[in-house]
């Protein structure tokens, strides 16, 4: 046993000395404008891709967002030539790539493709499996460039060695020094982190950005991670259903989500059914305006769970602490509340949750509060 734990001390330690390796610089590419147009996917009878239009300036980063099955990765593999479209046209740079009268394959487009479970060749040295794919260069020039690319990574000081003695966030970064090497003008990255634990996770997706940033490619990542896509996207689209549901800055999305369904991905929501009365929606913790809706009107008021206030008994609406669960800086705490059917859940400071059973008053910020009419999105999220 105590061998065991040195071996695992030995093998932190060594992890940790790849981490804190020098790094190089990414080769700056000439970023190319992708254009999705009326881009539809049918497979039998399932339609993957429901006429999905985007458009991304050269050097942005733009995140796909969505659950699994939404199409994010579909749509990917059409923009790299992995898949063509049933209908519609992809474009770089204004030329089509992709459409009904053209098709370019994927080694001619100058797309990166960084694979969700990285695709390294166990059989080729991490040097051989970045300079696989540099087949228009020379066999030494290809090694240059390889080594070039693992050195920006960290890792150049093991290019002879093989991925299988890699951790993942070390073959993570080989794989992304494989996608950049060709400095290739548009950066088609699925799921790249999923595979990594929650910190290892955080800090390669901040090593990935300064790199994107540096190469300054066209990239496209997806991701099922809401708070991942608003860190690391200028823009971010939210598809479901084979659709793109709303593309814009994350905090647009997060302020004026344009459904229920985009509210929910960006906020952990309580939904609160509402009647319409002059211009506002009544509920039992108060009225909240809501633009656009008519009078008598059936209504879902949500308000995010940072949003709801505890106060004393005796102010606001009347309520009751059912349960609090530990979440670290902060407590989710369950509330019976007076008028409504079903308990309310706030995210307060671990230090301000009140006992079980204490009597409080309940009340919500309207900056919190986000007014839909009751046929808008899906039924609501359990807790």
């Amino acid at each position: 046993m105590l061998d065991f734990l040195k071996g695992r001390k030995r093998a932190a330690n060594a992890d940790n000395r790849r981490n804190k390796a020098p790094r190089g610089k990414a080769a700056v590419t000439f970023a190319a404008r992708l254009t999705v147009d009326d881009v539809s996917r049918i497979y039998d009878r399932t339609v993957a891709l429901d006429r999905v239009s985007l458009d991304v300036a050269p050097g942005e980063i733009l995140c796909l967002l969505g659950p699994s099955g939404c199409g994010k990765t579909t749509l990917l593999r059409i923009a790299a030539g992995v898949e063509r479209p049933s209908s519609g046209r992809v474009l770089l740079d204004g030329q089509e790539v992709a459409g009904p009268e053209r098709f370019v394959p994927p080694e001619k487009r100058g797309v990166g493709l960084m694979f969700q479970d990285f695709a390294l060749f166990p059989h080729l040295t991490l040097l051989d499996n970045i300079a696989y794919g540099l087949r228009s260069l020379t066999r030494s020039e290809a090694k240059v460039e390889a080594h070039a690319a693992l050195e920006r990574v960290g890792l150049a000081r093991y290019a002879g060695d093989y991925p299988h003695i890699l951790s993942g966030g070390e073959q993570q970064r080989v794989a992304l020094a494989r996608a950049i090497a060709p400095r290739p003008s548009v950066l088609l990255m699925d799921e790249p982190f999923s595979g990594l634990d929650a910190r290892l996770r955080e800090s390669m997706r901040e090593e990935t950005l300064a790199i994107l940033h540096e190469t300054r490619a066209t990239s496209i990542v997806v991701t099922h991670d809401a708070e991942e896509a608003m860190r690391m996207g200028d823009r971010v689209a939210l598809m479901h259903k084979g659709r793109v549901v709303q593309t814009g800055k994350a905090l647009d999305l997060y302020r004026a989500p344009k459904d229920i369904l985009t509210a929910r991905t960006f906020s952990d929501l309580n939904e609160v059914p509402a009647r319409i009365e002059k211009g506002e929606a009544v509920t039992p913790l108060g009225r909240f305006r809501a633009n656009g809706l008519a009078d008598g009107a059936q209504a879902i008021v949500c308000v995010r769970q940072r949003g709801v206030r505890l106060l004393k008994a005796g102010e606001g609406t009347p309520g009751r602490v059912l349960d609090a669960r530990f979440l670290g800086d902060v407590a989710l705490v369950e509330l019976a509340v007076q008028g409504l059917d079903a308990p309310l859940f706030a995210k307060v400071r671990e230090s301000d949750v009140p006992p079980q059973g204490t009597e409080i008053g309940v009340a919500a910020d309207s900056g919190a509060v986000l007014v839909f009419p009751a046929d808008n999105g899906a039924a609501p999220a359990s807790q």
